[in-house]
């Protein structure tokens, strides 16, 4: 089985590609002028073919960067959006791959059709072959022999034209873009086995290898097969998530009529209606209507949430109960569901150490396989002068010198691993943010809106007269900060009278001003809305708001930020471990201490400013310490850019996710430990394999050489090395703990996976 994923597409033929004006078009504003094209490159096949594309997109002007994904087959490349485009279509032809426009939801798989029906040929073939040549084996006569051989032949040739074209197809792309692949030698290899065979057929020799050559070609896509369906098996939660989109979405036009659009035409600001019982096809706010919605692809938690007039909702998200109006606030290609997508492609793509490892040995192998077969070869002749048996030897050598093994070490288990940490809410940004975790030895948390979840809650409601308790909230339903908005959250249902007022005022910076005839009343800080110089504020260890009636103090209100799930068996789960546990805040030293307290944290730096917290990071650095940063702020993205490695939860600002290696979906900080364990699982199966494909290729060489192994061995050894690296990639699957996969949105992934390969 080869790395060397065939280009199966309709479209491999060599064409021209998306033209500049295309890519234009079909490229995606990234901000800091930037824009990023997405192209399917179907005959992307190993890290030699990924080195090739990346090192000739880095040779033209404008390009900022181009990453090839082995998995999705996909070409990423940015450039700067004030020059022209880059002629990447028309590079990428001169390389000999064909390219077009990337969409994540193909439909059918066409390449598994593909596959299953060359390896139907190859196998029928195989099995009348075989079947014949038991006549040959057991004594037939000259004539009789010489029949059979000729009708093997027949059979074997539409079978290898059929079934062969998959790898030939390839080797003749990568030969005229001048540069060679795992197909090369493979290619090579059935075609001179088959014409051995032909050679010994018209000259009536008594052995001929048809069965050999055709068996070769049928193992050969067993292996190839398997590849496919396990790569697809790691990556069906990306296009499940693709899945979830609905295609199009009933628009309201500016004539209030209603017409039914693809979703590629929502632009921002397009009114949509959303059903009961439809997914949102963009990330949109809601204008009119209430309803509850399933948010579990967002948050990863069944219980429905209600919405209603202003809230925000998540492309991907259910509606359950009643219609809504909605407004979209970003285009399709820029949705939450999009930036997950991309987050879990982007898993593979990542040049860690180990996977620059295996992108340079398998560019080196094209051309060392090929002198190692032709050196064995010659010394075969030269030792025996039997050139018959030294080109079996060399046949058998092009087979299973092969770094497919090699290739797929890595690669598989970040799918793999992204995978898992996909299923219980963590998307990676990187790949080699894996390898990164791994090493970390010492977390650094921010507390507010990591620690804690950023959302004050009233505690001493009880205490407070219900009448004020009910005016400080009216007015407060008029504010938009955080305690505003829990004071008047706390006090829904609460009995009591409240005054009516004329004239509302926010104070930034102090609070809220409301005017009913001669009174005057005020909300938020002490020293702004309390007259009495003595009143200073009293220290909770939490935030305060007071009431005040003309100068007056008629009620205090105290806040206290409500801890992560699972916050502090987080830390005591990393202390036991052996992490060191810091927490760095911008908050007071008391609030900051207190938590720490609770939470049995021995180091604390609080009022930190972000230059102060980068300085920290440093100092830990320069003490032989590997950092993980786990923060949400914006003063907290210098601080996620600077440590070795990093993650946020998803509430965090935009500029802290885009930071992070790591962003966290669920309120439950259990994601930090958890990533941890699967990262270094995936650190051990990653060496694990490079064990066995090192080890597989140190112990199959010398023995092909030595002329111990047959072509058709040479391809059942090389499959095997390929399936048993594959399956010990999705062990991480199956030994990792962590918590349960009780996703609604996962169960639909799995569901179209088992529709997929039930039909």
């Amino acid at each position: 089985m080869s790395c060397c994923a065939p280009g199966l597409e309709p479209n491999t033929i060599l064409g021209e590609g998306p033209s500049p004006e295309e890519l234009l078009l079909a490229s995606r504003a990234l901000g800091n002028g930037l824009r990023q094209i997405d192209l399917s490159v179907p005959d992307v096949h190993c890290g030699a073919c990924i080195q090739t594309i990346e090192r000739a997109m880095a040779r033209l002007d404008n390009v900022e960067s181009a990453r090839v994904n082995l998995s999705t087959k996909r070409l990423m490349v940015r450039w700067r959006e004030d020059k022209a485009p880059p002629p990447i279509a028309a590079t990428l032809r001169k390389l000999g791959y064909a390219s077009h426009l990337f969409d994540n939801d193909a439909g059918e798989d066409r390449t598994f059709s593909e596959l299953i029906r060359a390896l139907a040929v190859a196998g029928f073939a195989a099995s009348n072959i075989m079947l014949m040549s038991v006549s040959v084996w057991s004594g037939a006569e000259a004539a009789t022999r010489d029949m059979f051989h000729w009708i093997s032949a027949m059979i074997a040739a539409p079978a290898l034209v059929y079934s062969g074209r998959i790898f030939f197809r390839s080797a003749w792309g990568a030969l005229r873009g001048g540069h060679m692949n795992m197909d090369v030698p493979i290619s090579l290899a059935v075609t001179l086995a088959f014409a051995m065979s032909l050679h010994e057929t018209i000259h009536h020799g008594e052995q001929a290898y048809f069965d050999a050559s055709v068996s070769l070609l049928f193992f050969l896509l067993i292996g190839r097969t398997l590849d496919h369906m396990m790569r697809e098996r790691a990556r069906s939660a990306v296009k499940g998530l693709s899945r979830l989109v609905p295609r199009g979405a009933l628009i309201i036009a500016e004539n209030d009529e209603r017409e039914y659009r693809a979703v590629s035409e929502i632009a921002v600001g397009t009114r949509l209606v959303l059903p009961a019982g439809e997914r949102s096809p963009v990330d949109a706010r809601v204008e009119q209507g209430s309803s509850e919605l399933d948010c579990s692809i967002v948050t990863g938690e069944s219980a429905p949430q209600a919405v209603h007039q202003g809230s925000i909702i998540r492309a991907g998200m259910l509606n359950l109960t009643a219609p809504l109006t909605l407004v979209a606030i970003a285009p399709a290609n820029e949705s939450f569901l999009a930036d997950m997508v991309r987050l879990m492609e982007a898993a593979e793509g990542g040049r860690a150490r180990y996977r620059r490892i295996a992108d340079r040995a398998s560019q080196i192998y094209s051309p060392a396989v090929h002198i190692i077969a032709f050196l064995s070869a010659l010394g075969w002749i030269v030792t025996t002068g039997d050139w018959y048996r030294a080109i079996f030897i060399a046949i058998a050598v092009l087979i299973i010198t092969c770094p497919c093994a090699l290739g797929l070490a890595v690669p598989m288990v970040q799918v793999m691993a992204a995978r898992r940490l996909f299923e219980n809410g963590i998307m990676v940004r990187d790949g080699s943010g894996l390898e990164r975790l791994a090493e970390a030895d010492t977390v650094i948390f921010d507390k507010t809106g990591t620690l804690t979840l950023g959302q004050p809650q009233l505690t001493n409601a009880g205490d407070v007269d219900p009448e004020m308790l009910a005016q400080a909230a009216l007015i407060a339903s008029y504010s938009s900060h955080p305690l505003a908005k829990a004071l008047a959250h706390a006090a829904r249902g609460v009995q009591g009278k409240a005054a009516r007022f004329e004239h509302f005022e926010e104070v930034p910076g102090c609070g809220m001003e409301a005017v009913s005839g001669d009174a005057i009343w005020r909300l938020g800080r002490r020293e702004w809305a309390v007259a009495d110089a003595g009143a200073a504020e009293v220290d909770h260890g939490g935030p305060e708001t007071v009431l005040s009636l003309n100068g007056r103090l008629m009620a205090a209100f105290r806040f206290d930020d409500r801890l992560r799930r699972d916050a502090a068996e987080t830390v005591a789960e990393l202390k036991k471990s052996g992490f060191a546990i810091e927490i760095i805040s911008g908050d007071r030293y008391d609030a900051a201490a207190g938590l720490a307290a609770r939470l049995g944290v021995p180091s604390v730096t609080a009022s930190a400013l972000p230059g102060e917290k980068v300085a920290r990071i440093a100092a830990l650095a320069q003490e032989g310490h590997k950092v993980l940063m786990v923060g949400d702020g914006l003063n907290d993205a210098p601080a996620l850019a600077a440590a070795h490695v990093s993650m946020a939860p998803a509430t965090a600002a935009d500029i802290g996710r885009n930071a992070a290696d790591f962003v966290f979906l669920r309120e439950s900080l259990r994601a930090v430990p958890l990533a941890m364990e699967i990262s270094r699982q995936a650190k051990t199966l990653i060496r694990q394999n490079f064990t066995i494909a090192i080890g597989y290729n140190f112990l199959a060489v010398p023995i092909a050489v030595m002329g111990y192994v047959t072509p058709l061995v040479a391809a059942l050894a090389m499959s095997l090395s390929s399936i048993i690296v594959v399956a010990n990639a999705m062990r991480l699957r199956i030994n990792t703990d962590g918590p349960q996969r009780n996703t609604p949105a996962l169960a639909v992934f799995s569901g179209h996976m088992s529709q997929k390969f039930s039909k």
